[in-house]
């Protein structure tokens, strides 16, 4: 059940999240979301452990978070954006896609013990297409950021 202040659209929890995103371990990848203004931004976080399935693959004697998931977390917290904006929870049949990342950087590696913050902006939703401005940050530190373009298609 959720919060005044998750139903307000302020915080969401894991259960909210899950309820929110189709993803599951090991690919959900957000942990909590902090703050969302529907139609505008939302910050959320990711606690980084050692316990993460991609370390023991991925430098194994100086684990580092993949970019591309680093990415990936922020297209789910833009995700989460989107339907907070649209004021509806996803079904089975509402797949929400990546169309396209532009200047993604990578600043700072990302490892175990760190909290990942991401701060995404919409900047444009047009005919089912969102584009985003997200950011990750470690310690107020940027570690990523990339331009977002994501779209919400329905599928039978």
């Amino acid at each position: 059940m959720s919060t005044q202040s998750e139903k307000a659209g302020h915080a969401m929890d894991i259960h909210a999240i899950l309820e929110s995103l189709p993803h599951r371990y090991p690919f959900l990848l957000v942990d909590r979301v902090l703050s969302v203004e529907p139609g505008k931004n939302i910050v959320a976080l990711k606690n980084v452990t050692i316990n993460e399935p991609f370390f023991p693959g991925h430098y194994p004697h100086h684990p580092v978070m993949p970019g591309v998931l680093i990415i990936e977390a922020m297209a789910q917290v833009a995700a989460l954006l989107s339907f907070q904006s649209m004021e509806k929870k996803p079904d089975e049949n509402t797949v929400y896609y990546f169309a396209g990342i532009d200047g993604a950087r990578f600043k700072r590696p990302v490892t175990p013990g760190d909290q990942l913050i991401f701060k995404v902006e919409l900047t444009r939703s047009m005919r089912g297409v969102y584009k985003f401005k997200a950011i990750a940050e470690v310690d107020g530190q940027l570690a990523a950021e990339a331009e977002l373009m994501c779209t919400v298609k329905t599928v039978a």
